[in-house]
C-alpha cells in the first residue's frame, strides 16, 4: 500500500472506487484543514516551477488556483472578494505586466 498523508481532490475516493483501489481516507477538522491546504499551496507552486512546458505549467496553475479559491473559502471570502482584492492592488501598485525588475533603492 503506497502512503500519501495528503489532502486530495473531492473526487479521489469516488475514482479510488471505480478502479476497485482499498483506501483509507480522513475528514479533516477545520483548522487541519488550513494547515493542509496551505501545504497543497507549496506542493502545487513546487510542481508549477517544475513544468516542462506550457501545458504542463497551466495545468498546474489551474491546481494553484483551485487551492487558492479553497483558502479564500476557508478565510470566509469568495472568490468574486478575492478577486476584487486582487484588482484593487493592481490599480493601488500595479500588476507585473511591466516585468519591472526592481534592484536597489538609495536609502
Amino acid at each position: 500500500m503506497t502512503t500519501y498523508n495528503k489532502l486530495v481532490r473531492d473526487r479521489i475516493p469516488e475514482i479510488l472506487d471505480e478502479a476497485g483501489k482499498k483506501y483509507n481516507v480522513e475528514t479533516l477538522n477545520h483548522d487541519r484543514y488550513i494547515l493542509e491546504l496551505r501545504k497543497k499551496l507549496m506542493e502545487e507552486l513546487s510542481e508549477y516551477q517544475e513544468a516542462a512546458n506550457d501545458e504542463e505549467s497551466l495545468g498546474e496553475l489551474a491546481d494553484i488556483l483551485e487551492v487558492i479559491y479553497a483558502l479564500a473559502e476557508v478565510h470566509g471570502e469568495s472568490f468574486e472578494k478575492l478577486e476584487q482584492l486582487r484588482k484593487q492592488k493592481a490599480e493601488e501598485n500595479g500588476a507585473f505586466a511591466d516585468k519591472v525588475y526592481l534592484m536597489d533603492v538609495e536609502e
